[in-house]
């Protein structure tokens, strides 16, 4: 059960970015993910690091939590290897807001050990981003 309700990427793959565990509008958000067979890239296990990245890149856009968020660039560092069967815990924070430009701090975990951290800056728009 989530705390707090998500009002942007409504129809995201939970399977693949992970599911919201809570979300504090324009503050914080926690998305937990279990890493799968359909993850990995080779024999031993090894998810791909665009996995990791779409669970941190979620957490930054329920973070802000609203239905224009969209990422803008994101400054990211891969700590340590994941492999299928880990779970993992993003926790997103919004550090600042100026204008329509939150910049949000995301750390990923495998229990208490960091496997990713970064930096999102995310913009809200006034409007969808396909729409004209």
């Amino acid at each position: 059960m989530v705390k707090g309700v998500p009002k942007t990427h409504n129809k995201i793959s939970r399977e693949l970015v992970g599911e919201p565990v809570e979300i504090i509008d324009g503050k914080r958000a926690v998305v937990r993910l279990k890493t799968t067979d359909i993850m990995k890239v080779d024999d031993k296990g090894l998810v791909h690091g665009g996995f990791t990245f779409g669970l941190a890149d979620y957490a930054a856009m329920l973070a802000v939590n609203h239905p224009y968020v969209v990422l803008y660039k994101a400054n990211v560092k891969f700590v340590k290897p994941v492999k299928v069967g880990d779970v993992l815990t993003a926790i997103a924070e919004v550090a600042n807001v100026k204008d329509k430009y939150y910049q949000v701090e995301v750390n990923v975990y495998k229990n208490k050990e960091k496997v990713f951290t970064g930096e999102f800056t995310c913009i809200v728009l006034d409007h969808h981003v396909l729409d004209k």
